[in-house]
């Protein structure tokens, strides 16, 4: 199916922040029902942020807890061996780690950036913990979260990074999105660059893996171009979009959220790779994730102060 949808989904569960923009979802590895929301006052610009942790039931959304920081916060990350431990990054450098079994934090703040952080991810690959972030002072580093200070400094990228993610199937190797339009692979064994791929003729501000191929991702600005030389066309052509995201359960559908107040879902094994439109917010749409636990659930944030998690109609069928 294809096209704008304003019904066909499941009933959303949505939550107001009232002068908080979200900017980054994620749900929680471990319980189902439970997400992770970074936010900031006055867009982003000036003012403090808000990460939020919230409970989905029958009636919709509620806050199990609301930490305050002092500068907007741009990404959020679970652990990936705790269930109660999320890291954030944050628009004056810094990262924090907090523990959702207490009621106050954060339990430590990172400071080493010396400009916004715009990415923060935890590995996901047996036998390590680490975080990787990104940030517009040009630099990537990896931390791991026990220690104080970074474990190495990834120099290279040109202009400000927006986007850092780990390789799902390879330990130690993470890709890296950037304002000077290349995409980076980076492995810890080297402080050096695998990979530089000049992606684009415009900034990159997301990029993602394929949760099915270890050696395909996609890295969009006004396009997608994936390593296998799949491309899609035609993606959010009003304004850039802002995120992409492999789905966790079919290897050829992903999601993307955009500038243009939408959220798309693609399927590119298909002639024409869009399958839905869903248009439910009224301002940028910056946060989106695909639920780990079920096939169809997603949860996203805006701009205009909301969170929604709903079933769009095209991930019951995606084939």
């Amino acid at each position: 199916m294809s096209g704008s949808v304003a019904g066909g989904m499941s009933a959303v569960r949505m939550l107001r922040v009232p002068g908080r923009h979200g900017y980054a979802v994620e749900f929680s590895p471990y319980l189902p029902g439970r997400l992770a929301c970074a936010t900031a006052q006055h867009y982003g610009i000036v003012g403090c942020g808000t990460l939020l942790i919230l409970d989905q039931n029958e009636s919709g959304l509620q806050i199990f807890r609301s930490f305050d920081w002092n500068d907007g916060l741009f990404d959020v990350t679970w652990s990936e061996n705790n269930e109660h431990i999320l890291v954030t990054c944050s628009g004056d450098g810094l990262l924090q780690l907090w523990d959702t079994a207490r009621a106050t934090g954060p339990l430590h703040v990172y400071k080493e950036h010396t400009q916004e952080v715009y990415s923060v991810d935890w590995s996901q690959t047996r036998g390590e913990q680490l975080v990787v972030s990104g940030s517009w002072d040009q630099t990537v580093k990896v931390w791991d979260p026990t220690v104080g200070n970074s474990l190495c400094t990834f120099r290279g990228h040109e202009s400000v990074i927006y986007s850092t993610i780990w390789s799902p199937h390879i330990p130690g190797c993470f890709a890296s999105a950037s304002g000077d339009q290349t995409l980076r692979i980076w492995d810890v064994k080297t402080t050096g660059v695998r990979i530089v791929i000049p992606a684009h003729q415009t900034e990159i501000l997301s990029c993602d893996w394929c949760k099915y191929d270890e050696v395909q991702y996609v890295a969009p600005p006004l396009d997608a171009a994936l390593l296998n030389v799949k491309v899609l066309l035609g993606l959010h052509l009003t304004f850039l979009f802002f995120l992409f995201q492999f789905s966790p359960f079919h290897a050829s559908v992903m999601a993307s959220c955009s500038y243009d107040f939408t959220v798309r879902f693609w399927n590119f094994s298909k002639p024409d790779p869009l399958l839905e439109t869903v248009e439910h917010h009224t301002e940028f749409t910056c946060g989106l994730d695909l639920s780990l636990q079920s096939p169809t659930q997603v949860a996203d944030c805006s701009w205009d102060e909301t969170i929604k998690i709903y079933d769009p109609a095209s991930l019951a069928i995606p084939g």
